[in-house]
Formats: structure tokens, sequence, C-alpha cells
């Protein structure tokens, strides 16, 4: 029996370490343009790594015991294994221990990081409807996702006011290199803040991009919008320009 400990012991550690080998050294996410992406991303990362030894100890101990005690001559289940409650109590001790810190951190101290980033820079309203955005700037003009793009300046810290139109349907902002999501609550405004950290476009990469992500109805798949993050001049020029074409 202390042989089997160690052996499987053993397996767990190989398998733990090539684990977060793999995880450590495999970036699968798309680009990170905003502040809180990387929250997001160093969360994530975090939750991986504590998360490889507990699989890698069921794999270790499943694949260990199918070579170490299989009988091909037996058909019936083997005799029942009955333990103390030692194993048990090891158990339940060491999974609420870890989700203790989880909801600590990235949990609390994530939150804290994505909200600590002050007041707003600019104010910038995106509105729902089935199946298309409406982003209202702070000239007063709006644009919808069937004649224009949503347009951020980089360097700022962002406050989106979201709403949806749709007296029975709710619609959610999500971004896929900002990471960060918000539903767009009909009759409720919601906010979510954003930083970008680097320009980019729809063109560059396909994740800068407004993307309803909560189920809204036939056209969900196609209620998108470009997104492009620019210097600040760029971001002024654009307003005059989008305000010259109003008038």
């Amino acid at each position: 029996m202390k042989r089997d400990l160690i052996n499987t012991g053993l397996l767990w550690l190989v398998l733990t370490i090539l684990g977060w080998v793999l995880v450590l050294n495999w970036n699968i996410f798309p680009p990170a343009l905003a502040r809180e992406a990387e929250i997001v991303d160093n969360a994530f990362n975090l939750l991986m790594v504590l998360a490889v030894p507990v699989f890698t100890f069921i794999v270790a101990i499943m694949i260990y015991a199918a070579f170490r005690f299989r009988d091909p001559e037996r058909t019936e289940d083997g005799p029942p294994i009955r333990e103390t409650g030692r194993i048990m109590t090891a158990w339940l001790v060491v999974t609420v221990t870890l989700a203790a810190g989880i909801l600590i951190n990235p949990g609390f101290v994530g939150m804290a990081e994505i909200r600590a980033g002050g007041e707003p820079d600019i104010v910038i309203g995106i509105t729902g409807q089935r199946w298309s955005w409406t982003i209202s700037y702070p000239n007063g003009v709006d644009v919808t996702s069937y004649t224009g793009e949503l347009v951020l300046p980089v360097d700022n810290r962002i406050e989106f006011e979201i709403t949806s139109l749709d007296p029975d349907v709710i619609h959610s902002v999500w971004i896929p290199a900002f990471r960060i999501k918000k539903d767009a609550v009909p009759g409720r405004i919601t906010q979510m803040f954003i930083t970008p950290t680097e320009t980019g476009s729809f063109e560059d990469d396909p994740n800068v991009r407004l993307q309803c992500a909560e189920l809204c109805g036939l056209g969900h798949a196609t209620m998108a919008m470009k997104v492009r993050i620019v210097e600040q001049a760029e971001f002024d020029a654009y307003l005059d320009e989008i305000l010259a074409e109003g008038s």
C-alpha cells in the first residue's frame, strides 16, 4: 500500500509540473488592449495554476489504478473499499481552503483592482436594440452600428453608460479585447469602466469589436460593431468630423 501511495504521488508530481509548464507557457488569450483585460488575464492564469494540482491529483489516481489494479479476468465489481473519515476530512479542508483563497484573490482583490481606476475622463453611452448598437458621444452625436464604429481614445478611463431600448430583451456589451462585459437592461442604466492601453482596430484584430454577449433573438450573432482605439488627437478630430456630418 505504501509503495502504491509513493508511486501515485510521484505520478501526481510529474503531471502537475507538466501542467504548470503548459499553463505558464501557452498563451491562449487574444491581445489585451485595456488595463482591465490584463487584470482578468492574470486572474485566469492564477486560477489555472491553482486548478492544475487538483486536476492532476484525480488523473494520477485514475491512471495508476487503471494499470496497477486491473484484472482482465474479473467480470464483476470488486469488494468495496472502506476508509476512515480522515481522507474525507482532509479533502474537505483542502477544498474549502482553496475556495476561500480564490474568493479573496483573485475575487475581492481583482474586483478592487478593476474598480480602482478613479474618475472617468470621458462618458460614452451605449444603447442596444434588436439588433444594433447606438453610441452616444459627449458632443451629442449618436452613431449606430449600421453607419459607423465605436471610436475610443487610448489612455483614457472611459465610463460606458449602457441600456436597452427593447422592453423585453436584455443585451450585453462585450469587447473581447477588453475582456469585461456588462448587461444592457431595459429601463436601467448600468456602468462599465475601461481604460484602453494600446491603439488597435477591428481591421487589425477581430477581437476589437463590440459584440452582444446575451442571446437576444434571431439577429443576435450579427449584433456587432467595429471598434477603433486611437490617440487623443485623432479621437478629437473624429468627434469634430461626426459633429459636422450630423449638423
